[in-house]
């Protein structure tokens, strides 16, 4: 039987869960991508739809079916004294203020932990219900509180050894090397072999809590990673070898994304009679943050000798007429209502008539009201974030940018080409997994609102969770970085230092590995912190500290810092007023 007397708090419970998916998706999960669409690997239209199959995939399919009430053991059970309308409330008042710091830090740009901020606000609402007591505040063999704070600082540091050391190999092995297409060419199935051992890792270890596959036994455990590894190093050698061989080094433009199912079949295609010259189409895309080369603009009214009218006798129209002089037309100096005028008759498909019309409506809709609202929809996945990253062109903003963007190299177009694969299988893997376990930390407390709710009993250790709710956290935060994502992705990548496919790899590679081994040894971190370390450990091997944007790092921690304590205080506020308000006499 259904406690229909907190119908209230399990619609308000619905709403604010979705906030903080909603925010998760547009916080955690955009600056997760953001390497991948700072560097160029993706677009962000692209990394929206990876991130809709990666994230909704990894919730829905190998998602956490039982979620643990009491996220990370920071509370006890006993705390509610057996009162179900007092836990739906407690989760409830957590949802909201983490929701509602989410969405201000969101807002403000600042790329905070959602994990840190949910177990913040469980700790400040058991505070408020239970006392000090009531938390468990010491390690606790890696999940108590004091691991929160151990984080901040673990966290980042061993990511940026981990992205330093895997950039650092391969700068020496390939990127500056005589001929370094070639040899990528050569140590592909070794980085191939390398990067899906450690995302195998990262699903057994961390992504998929349903499939209990970090139970397996140790031989089992290592057969499965060693042989994932090795099939992926085999299939990127009958499939990517052939269409990056095409690609990059016959120059072949006319290569498409499709073509690399061919597999084999590419390796004696021939390209284009005019590959690899001056006036063939570029063959690879250009990854470059700084273009070198300036190309001056070629202006309407500048006619070449080639494009001006000649007569039949020869010579330009112009040279014939000697010397005679021609007064410079006046400049017209159009009104505003002028302008509007022109725009009207420039108008395809203008409304002629009453509006009310059959096909003046159909006008409406069709060409006017439908491209607006799509334009609507779709503003959040086509917004131009490197333009966003580096700042307003001419600004001091942007001075500073391009100071710093000169301090790192950039390398060849054809060889960053390459390392974009392995970015775009890192970002994506990286994605499943935190859409299998960390949309917990929105439907974790939502799943306990249902089942209190729904149940009328008090909470159990651990709560089951519906596949329902999954696909409704799953959706949630794919809306999330969708719509709003770019916010957060405005203030890393490029904004941090210069990214690029290479660097971008090694950062994604790294972070992935320091969640690995925190994972094995107990250790709560944030994939936030995991990859603003990793980003900050690449950057300082361009051998100057200024390469790096220390007043940003400044701004992200300082978000990092203020969650803990804002966001407890917010929740056991919250609920310390509801559950001590004055109210009427009963009868």
């Amino acid at each position: 039987m259904p406690l229909h007397q907190f119908d209230y708090i399990f619609a308000i419970g619905t709403i604010f869960a979705a906030l903080d998916a909603f925010m998760i998706g547009a916080n955690d999960v955009a600056n997760s991508f953001a390497t991948s669409v700072s560097s160029r690997s993706l677009t962000l239209r692209q990394a929206c739809l990876a991130a809709a199959i990666c994230e909704f995939g990894g919730a829905v399919l190998v998602g956490a079916r039982v979620s643990g009430t009491i996220k990370n053991n920071i509370i006890n059970l006993s705390t509610f004294h057996d009162d179900a309308g007092l836990q739906m409330l407690a989760f409830t008042c957590a949802l909201v203020a983490s929701s509602s710091f989410l969405t201000l830090a969101t807002r403000m740009a600042w790329p905070v932990s959602t994990t840190y901020s949910i177990v913040s606000a469980i700790a400040g609402v058991g505070v408020a219900v239970g006392g000090t007591d009531a938390v468990i505040w010491g390690w606790n063999g890696g999940k108590g509180l004091a691991t929160i704070f151990a984080g901040l600082l673990i966290a980042p540091s061993i990511a940026a050894c981990f992205g330093a050391a895997v950039y650092l190999i391969t700068k020496f092995v390939i990127l500056v090397r005589k001929d370094p297409v070639k040899t990528g060419l050569v140590f592909s199935p070794f980085y191939f072999f390398v990067v899906a051992a450690v995302l195998t890792m990262s699903i057994v270890y961390k992504g998929a809590p349903s499939l209990h596959l970090d139970k397996l036994s140790d031989g089992s455990t290592a057969a499965a990673i060693v042989g994932t590894a090795a099939v992926v190093s085999l299939l990127s050698l009958i499939f990517w070898m052939p269409y990056v061989r095409a690609k990059v080094v016959k120059k072949d433009y006319t290569i498409r994304w499709y073509h690399f199912f061919m597999g084999p079949l590419l390796w004696n295609r021939e390209p284009h009679a005019d590959a690899g010259t001056a006036t063939a189409a570029a063959h690879v895309p250009d990854y470059r943050v700084v273009r070198e080369e300036h190309v001056q603009p070629v202006h309407k009214d500048e006619e070449t000798p080639a494009a001006r009218p000649t007569d039949s006798e020869g010579g330009s129209v112009e040279e014939k007429a000697g010397s005679e002089f021609h007064p410079p037309a006046p400049v017209r100096h159009h009104s505003r209502l002028a302008e509007e005028i022109e725009k009207k008759d420039l108008d395809p498909h203008p409304i002629e008539g009453a509006w009310i019309e059959p096909k003046n409506l159909y006008i409406i809709f069709r060409y006017k009201a439908g491209p607006f609202v799509w334009k609507l929809f779709t503003h959040g996945s086509s917004v131009d974030v490197h333009a966003l990253q580096t700042g307003k062109s001419g600004s001091r903003d942007a001075e500073r940018q391009n100071d710093m963007y000169a301090r790192a190299k950039q390398y060849g177009n054809e060889t960053e080409h390459m390392f974009s694969f392995l970015q775009v299988m890192t970002a994506c893997t990286a994605s499943f997994a935190h859409g299998s376990n960390d949309v917990s930390n929105a439907i974790g407390p939502f799943a306990a609102i249902y089942e209190a709710w729904s149940t009328a009993q008090p909470l159990g250790k651990n709560t089951p969770v519906p596949v329902w709710i999954l696909a409704f956290g799953g959706a949630m935060i794919v809306i999330g970085l969708a719509t709003y994502g770019y916010n957060i992705m405005a203030i890393l990548g490029n904004r941090l230092t210069l990214h690029s496919p290479s660097r971008g790899f090694s950062m994604e590679l790294g972070a992935a590995i320091t969640v690995i081994l925190a994972s094995q040894y107990g250790i709560p971190v944030s994939t936030t912190m995991c990859i603003t370390g990793s980003t900050l450990g690449v950057a300082l091997c361009n051998g100057d500290i200024k390469a790096f944007n220390w007043r940003s790092l400044a701004w992200i921690i300082s978000g990092w810092i203020l969650t803990i304590p804002v966001v407890s205080t917010l929740a056991g506020c919250l609920i310390g007023i509801i559950i001590n308000a004055p109210r009427l006499p009963t009868a």
